[in-house]
């Protein structure tokens, strides 16, 4: 059967379902019924997820959980989080709670600032290319006033635009190299826009500069485009204590957690392996107030990861110490975010999750942001460092396991009974349903 199809984006949503249906499913009318079953009964509130992006056929749902009890900068804040992954919320409300009887997480924003940048080629002289950059600076940011208006009324704008010369990395290359400040937007569009008027202005100057040759004149601008690498828009996460008042029902000898504890951060730092890991159990809490919050969780991945590796080798975000017979706990990470703009207007869940949030500005909002990604790695490394991260882990990945069995209620008490006091696995889990269902 030809799988291929001309004019899809042309058909109607029913005509997309009913090809989808019939070209790879055995039984269509059940392959339909599924699509349709994860449509919202309010006609209008489907129209407008279906406007989100291209060729919608339906909704693809991930549970949106809430973890309480975060005291962060002296307030206590209840924090929303999109992800599929078992005991993530979990394990962030544990810490939030934790913290919160040991003065909470300190957050601060240590700068904002976003990046953009024309990439083209110069053929021709250096030199002369740095003169003409210094006749036409200040007619990157007139001519983009029609674009910058709105922004510089809210305190933002281009900040500066400089040039700079990486023809050691490919012949004739050269970077407009711009930063933004850009509010409480995430500021994509509004810095693309500049980055294009940018892209105009250089090759309209060059083409009336007196001081280029008939071949300088013609710059090729290659592209225009903002950077999700933001070095200089930085927020720092932070706890610490006493090194007693890690004291827990788990945490028996604080000053012994508090030491491997340490030498699990060390080991991240040095092992790329390990940072790996490390790092993504810190994207676990970013990315969930991330996508709860309508921002663009792919390109804070992105950010985050590339910052992991500035120093040359992949490494830990976080770090850890113990001075003064304190504990002390931190990590600094790029996040560009927004609260106004994109979907925090048009989706539903996502107004109701900045509601929630107290309607965060954009520094607010990178606060809440990274302390949820420290508590969830001091949540993980403190399984780690103790009873083990599968103990806790495997318990709530139990519930998955009930629903692919299919268990009924009565059938669930006695399994959930039975795995307080025994390893939880998807083998032992169908060895004794199968065997209560004898």
């Amino acid at each position: 059967m030809n799988k291929a199809v001309s004019g899809f984006s042309k058909l109607s949503k029913e005509d997309k379902i009913n090809w989808i249906a019939k070209t790879y499913f055995s039984n269509p009318n059940q392959a339909i019924d599924l699509i349709k079953n994860y449509w919202n009964s309010d006609l209008k509130l489907q129209k407008l997820h279906d406007d989100f992006i291209e060729n919608t056929i339906t909704n693809f749902y991930l549970p949106l959980g809430i973890a309480p009890n975060f005291l962060i900068n002296g307030q206590f804040k209840t924090i929303p989080m999109v992800i599929e992954e078992s005991s993530v919320v979990a394990a962030a409300a544990k810490s939030a709670k934790y913290w919160s009887t040991r003065g909470g997480f300190k957050a601060t924003v240590l700068n904002t600032e976003k990046i953009g940048q024309v990439h083209f080629i110069f053929e021709g002289d250096a030199v002369k290319l740095e003169n003409f950059f210094q006749t036409i600076h200040s007619k990157f940011f007139s001519d983009t006033e029609s674009i910058t208006k709105n922004m510089q009324k809210r305190g933002g704008g281009i900040l500066n635009v400089e040039l700079r010369n990486k023809t050691n990395l490919i012949t004739n290359y050269y970077q407009l190299h711009a930063t933004f400040e850009t509010k409480d937007s995430m500021g994509a569009n509004f810095i693309n826009s500049c980055l294009e008027q940018f892209s105009k202005t250089l090759k309209h100057e060059a083409n009336n500069f007196g001081g280029f040759s008939s071949s300088e004149k013609n710059i090729e601008v290659v592209m225009s485009i903002l950077s999700n690498y933001v070095p200089n828009c930085i927020v720092r996460a932070e706890v610490s204590c006493k090194i007693e008042e890690l004291a827990d029902k788990n945490i028996e000898k604080p000053l012994e957690f508090a030491q491997k504890f340490v030498r699990a951060v060390q080991i991240a730092t040095v092992e790329p392996f390990r940072a790996v890991t490390h790092n993504k159990g810190i994207m676990n809490g970013i990315d969930a107030v991330v996508l709860a919050t309508g921002n663009d969780f792919r390109a804070v991945e992105a950010g985050i990861h590339a910052y992991a590796a500035r120093n040359g080798q992949y490494s830990s975000l976080s770090n850890a110490k113990i001075e003064n017979e304190h504990f002390y706990f931190s990590m600094e990470v790029p996040l560009a975010l927004g609260t106004v703009g994109g979907l925090t207007s048009l989706h539903p869940l996502v107004k109701f999750a900045l509601d929630m949030l107290e309607n965060p500005s954009a520094p607010t909002l990178m606060q809440i942001v990274a302390v949820a990604g420290l508590a969830q790695n001091f949540a993980a490394l403190r399984s780690l460092t103790t009873t083990g991260i599968q103990e806790g882990h495997m318990k709530m990945h139990l519930n998955n396991y009930l629903n692919q069995l299919e268990a009924t209620e009565n059938e669930r008490v006695l399994i959930k009974n039975h795995f307080k006091h025994n390893a939880v696995s998807h083998a032992a889990a169908v060895d004794f349903i199968e065997n209560l269902r004898k």
